[in-house]
């Protein structure tokens, strides 16, 4: 009896080691499991004169939340232009969420109903959401890199455009007649599915997020559309910015309600192609 309770007693010590080992050994290993980041941008949009004014309200409301989101590594609320997003009056029916995150799962968890997600659409009348894999980006946003690259491009994927950039006060006169003949242009040109004018602060801390059919259609617009490439031009000659960032992305998800232009291309098939070809 004393020989079985001993042998029983070391027995149980060495399982509890091992179960020990392993869920250190397991644990780590979850650790270091690469995990591929993501980027959603979302829009909301607010009918009413006192549902706007709650969306504004947000603008300075939602940011101290979004400190606290596990898995979150960096975010922007933006607002938007009047008309086609490119104007100068701002637009206090539509405000945009940019978040850069580690993980899907963890945006994931944050689309589940995180209190700040809960405020933004408690009067909205619609809202949508694009999730996206960084093809490119370079430049910085408040002199951070907050997109990095987890996938390459495919040249037949629909694809996603961010410019970002802080303008020199002493060039914001030239900068704003120069808008709304790109902005324009953008809207007009043949497989764009969105173009919105948004930012931080109106004048002076501008960006622009467009849908693009494929990549050929964008090339086309930026490199070859007479307008956007006297803008070029004009950038480089003029120096408008004191900081500026672009970067590509592929969207692998859509959510809520979008435009229905962009629901007809963005397609199932389209989707699962991008979530397949991950690097």
């Amino acid at each position: 009896m004393i020989i079985y309770f001993k042998y029983s007693f070391w027995v149980k010590c060495v399982w509890a080691q091992l179960d020990a080992s392993s869920y250190k050994i397991l644990k780590e290993l979850a650790m270091n499991e690469p995990m591929t980041p993501i980027v959603t941008v979302s829009f909301f949009h607010y009918r009413s004169r006192w549902c706007k004014w709650q969306g504004f309200r947000n603008m300075g409301l939602v940011p101290p939340l979004l400190k606290r989101v596990e898995g979150l590594k960096f975010s922007k609320m933006l607002g938007s232009g009047s008309g086609d997003g490119f104007r100068v009056w701002p637009d206090f029916g539509r405000y945009g969420l940019l978040m850069s995150w580690e993980s899907q799962e963890s945006a994931e968890r944050f689309f589940a109903g995180h209190d700040a997600l809960s405020r933004l659409m408690k009067h909205s009348e619609r809202s949508y959401t694009l999730f996206m894999k960084t093809i490119k980006s370079h430049g910085t946003w408040d002199g951070l890199t907050p997109f990095q690259p987890s996938m390459k491009h495919q040249k037949s994927l629909p694809i996603g455009v961010l410019t970002r950039a802080s303008i020199k006060w002493s060039k914001m006169f030239t900068f704003w007649r120069a808008v709304p003949g790109v902005s324009r242009s953008m809207s007009n040109h043949h497989g764009n599915l969105l173009a919105v004018g948004i930012g931080e602060l109106p004048l002076i801390q501008q960006a622009t997020f467009s849908v693009w059919q494929d990549r050929q259609k964008m090339i086309d617009y930026a490199y070859r559309g007479e307008h956007h490439a006297k803008v070029v031009k004009m950038t480089r000659r003029i120096g408008w910015y004191k900081e500026e960032l672009f970067a590509r992305f592929h969207i692998f998800d859509l959510r809520g309600q979008p435009p229905e232009v962009m629901r007809e291309h963005l397609t199932t098939k389209h989707l699962e192609q991008v979530d397949s070809k991950s690097a």
